[in-house]
Order: structure tokens, then C-alpha cells, then sequence
């Protein structure tokens, strides 16, 4: 039997295969509230431009409503020889409120519903995860305060380079999910625009007003091109290149927990709220969290490949390749607001060890750079120079087995005789990232002001909101 929803010139059923590739409810199921808001906006519409009459409108507004409460009350039944979200309402719509039901779907399409309802989505998911990342930020900047003069290692190559301080570093992750929410909100300004009414992909012959049915819904503007509307997936796939952006960034954060974690490094703790155990190993704590985080990097990054993937061959307008759009970018972005909570926990709940920080911090002479720059201040030598020196001075701690610090005086000045104690005043780690107080360096003066600032502004934005 043809589906009777669209099967008017079929006279037999679908194969079990073809119903099986062709069916989508068990995906877009979760537009439901979507749909539901954009056929109502679109009915009001059809009755305030005489196209379908007062009282068929508020049957359809009502029954919407009926379905809307069946769904979020678990009631409702999808039907998957409807195939789609879309079908299944507006089959249960006319289980509903008769006839009238039919009246729907005038100047409309499947093609504008579904890329209405997913540009819905996308939008309202979009929302979500700024709220989830600045969440995550705050997390970040309350802990650089707590943090500020904690000294760290910096790491070049993952080799040692000079010191920082902890709250220094966790304002970096402030810095990408500031960049990532930008990417976000700059893909939700370009999708604002509305589909419906494009129909298939001419636009309609009744007199509708997009643009009323576009303010009903959010919206900035309707589109400007029926074709382009039905077959844009551009909203998508910003949406997960930003997406696997944020998660690429929360990837290193995880990353870098996992290391800082291990004993060998124990810069770190996780507690029990974060991490495992092994079956056989009882003195293992694992940082799963963090190591899932990780993870969930390539399931995102692979949505993102699998769509471009799959636009990159289409002509226009709508193909049903296209269906193929939700199940990934559902599973992705899923995927990263896990992710931010997951690391906005993990922040929240790590313990820095200061004493072991600070020890690392020395480790490698790592404030070689600190003496070079004071035989250029203060010796006044060209820095390649400077450079060369304190190289050589750095190979004899090396011989003698000493921190760079508590090399003696003499023997510095067998390199270079000019050398004074004033010198030694720069070799700490303390004094290394004090000196750092350019814009944008890790003094601790400068890590205050920058978290200030940071929680200043998150404050403001969720006044604004």
C-alpha cells in the first residue's frame, strides 16, 4: 500500500529495504517542537492572508498544541511507515481535528519544513552550548584567580621553556572558548534566516507573507532564493566547524590534564568524581573524563568530514542525500556539550599541587632566558650574544649537577667577568614571571587583571542575556 500522505500516483508499497533507507523519524524525531512551532506560524499565517479560513486555522493551532503535549508526555506514537517527523504530525493532526488537517501543508513543502525545523534546531543548540561554554569559562577564571601567583612549567616542544604561572595558563582555555563562542554566534547570525515558504524549491503561487511567518519564528529575514533555501546546508556545517573547533580546544585542555595527572609528572589531582579505577590494578586512578573528552574529538571532526562529504557533489535543489544531515550533527554536537561539562567539572575539581609546580618549574633551567635578558639590560649586549652566554653558563650547571640558580657566582664570571650578583636576583622562578609583565604575559598582576576583566565581562553578558 502507497503512503497515503504523498502516494497518490503509487499504486504499491515500498520494499521493507527501501522503507528501512528511506525512513528518518527515528532522527528527526527530535525536531518535534520545532516542527510544531513552525506549522503553527505557518497556519497563522494562511488565515491572516485569507488562504485557509479562521476556524481551520485554530483547529490546526489546537491539535498542534495536542501533539505537542503528547510527544513531551510520552504518549504520542511515531510511526515509521510515516518516514519523517513531518508526516507523522500532521497524520495524527488529522486523527485530530479531521479534513482540515489537510489544509496544512498549503504552500509549503517537506523541502522548506525540514530545513526550517533543522535551522530551529541548530539555532536553539547554538544557544545551548554558549551558555555551556560560558559556564566553562567562568569555571576557568575563577580558578587563574585562585591561581594567580602559582608558578607552573611553560612548555615548548612539551620540553620545559620558562616559567609561568598556573592562572596564566587557564586563561588560555579562557581566550579559545571565547573564539569558539564567537565562531558560534557568528554561524547563528548567518542561518537566521527563514526557509519557509520556498516550498520545494520555486516558491508558491499563493499569496503568503514569509516575512510575517519569519518574526513569528525568530527570525531576521526570510531567504532571498527558493532554491538556495531548500538546499543550503551551510547552517549545518558552520555550526559543526565550529563545533569541532571548540572540541579541538578542549581536546588539548584534556590532554593536558591526562599528563599532569600521571604520576610522573603530578603537576595535578583529579577526585574520585572524575576519574576510575582498574578491574585489576588497585592503585590505579584513571583520568577517564579527560581521556573521553579527548575521544569524542574524532566523532565530532568525523560529523563534520561526513557532511561536507556528502554536500559536496549535490545540485540543486533538495536531494534526499540530504537527510543525512541530522544524525551526525545531532550526535556531534551532543557530543561537545558533554564534552564542555564534562571539562567545566574537571576544572572545578582539580587540585593543583603548588609545592610540586614550582619544583618543575625550575627543572631544565628553565630561567636561562631570564639571564640572557639581563646581560642585554644590563650589560648592554646584543642578544645573540647574550644568547650564546648563557648557553655556556647553562652547559656548566649541567657539568655541575646544580640549578641554574645555584651555580656560584665564580663560575658564571668565567664566561663572562662582567656578570654580578645582581645577576642571581633574576635566576628564581618568582622573579621570572614577575618580570613578564607585558600585555598579554603571565605576571601575576597581569593574570588579576586579565581574570577581572574576564569575570567583569561574563557577569555582563549573562545580564544580557
Amino acid at each position: 500500500m502507497s503512503n497515503k500522505m504523498w502516494g497518490g500516483r503509487f499504486e504499491g508499497g515500498p520494499d521493507a529495504i527501501m522503507e528501512a533507507i528511506n525512513v528518518s523519524i527515528d532522527v528527526d524525531r527530535h525536531l518535534y517542537a520545532q516542527d510544531i512551532a513552525a506549522s503553527k506560524a505557518h497556519a497563522a499565517m494562511l488565515s491572516a492572508q485569507g488562504i485557509i479560513a479562521a476556524d481551520d486555522a485554530k483547529n490546526i493551532a489546537q491539535g498542534l498544541d495536542t501533539i505537542l503535549s503528547e510527544i513531551t508526555q510520552g504518549t504520542f506514537t511515531f510511526k515509521r511507515a510515516l518516514e519523517d517527523i513531518h508526516m507523522n504530525v500532521e497524520s495524527r493532526l488529522a486523527e485530530l481535528i479531521g479534513p482540515g488537517a489537510g489544509r496544512l501543508h498549503t504552500a509549503r513543502s517537506r523541502n522548506d519544513q525540514v530545513a526550517t525545523d533543522f535551522k530551529l534546531w541548530v539555532r536553539d543548540t547554538i544557544d545551548a552550548l554558549d551558555t555551556a561554554l560560558a559556564e566553562y569559562q567562568r569555571a576557568l577564571v575563577e580558578r587563574a584567580l585562585e591561581h594567580a601567583d602559582t608558578v607552573m612549567p611553560g612548555f615548548t616542544h612539551l620540553q620545559t621553556a620558562q616559567p609561568v604561572t598556573f592562572g596564566h595558563h587557564l586563561l588560555a582555555y579562557v581566550e579559545m572558548a571565547a573564539r569558539d563562542r564567537g565562531r558560534f554566534a557568528d554561524a547563528r547570525k548567518r542561518l537566521n534566516e527563514s526557509p519557509l515558504g520556498s516550498a520545494a524549491l520555486a516558491g508558491t503561487s499563493f499569496p503568503i507573507d514569509r516575512f510575517a511567518t519569519a518574526k513569528a519564528l525568530g527570525f531576521d529575514r526570510p531567504t532571498a532564493n527558493s532554491l538556495d533555501a531548500v538546499s543550503d546546508r551551510d547552517f549545518v556545517l558552520e555550526t559543526l566547524s565550529a563545533a569541532a573547533i571548540a572540541s579541538v580546544h578542549l581536546s588539548r585542555f584534556a590532554e593536558e590534564i591526562v599528563i599532569w595527572t600521571s604520576p610522573l609528572v603530578g603537576l595535578i589531582r583529579l577526585s574520585d568524581k572524575f576519574t576510575t579505577g582498574s578491574s585489576i590494578m588497585p592503585q590505579k586512578r584513571n583520568p577517564d573524563a579527560a581521556e573521553l573528552v579527548r575521544a569524542k574529538t574524532g566523532r565530532i571532526i568525523g560529523s563534520l568530514n561526513a557532511l561536507l562529504i556528502v554536500m559536496k557533489g549535490l545540485p540543486l535543489a533538495y536531494q534526499k542525500d540530504m537527510q543525512e544531515d541530522k544524525e551526525g550533527a545531532m550526535d556531534a554536537l551532543g557530543a561537545l556539550a558533554l564534552a564542555i561539562n564534562a571539562m567545566t567539572g574537571m576544572v572545578r575539581d582539580l587540585i593543583a599541587d603548588k609545592a610540586r609546580m614550582e619544583q618543575a618549574a625550575g627543572d631544565g633551567y628553565a630561567t636561562a632566558t631570564d639571564l640572557a635578558d639581563w646581560l642585554v639590560r644590563t650589560l648592554k649586549m646584543p642578544f645573540r650574544e647574550a644568547h650564546h652566554v648563557t648557553g655556556r653558563i647553562v652547559a656548566k650547571a649541567a657539568e655541575a649537577g646544580v640549578a641554574l640558580d645555584a651555580l656560584p657566582l665564580a663560575t658564571m664570571q668565567v664566561v663572562e667577568p662582567r656578570i654580578t650578583a645582581e645577576a642571581l636576583a633574576v635566576l628564581s622562578v618568582q622573579s621570572s614571571v614577575a618580570s613578564r609583565t607585558s600585555f598579554g604575559g603571565t605576571a601575576p598582576k597581569n593574570v588579576r587583571e586579565q581574570a577581572e576583566a574576564w569575570r567583569k565581562r561574563l557577569e555582563n553578558d549573562a545580564i544580557s542575556r
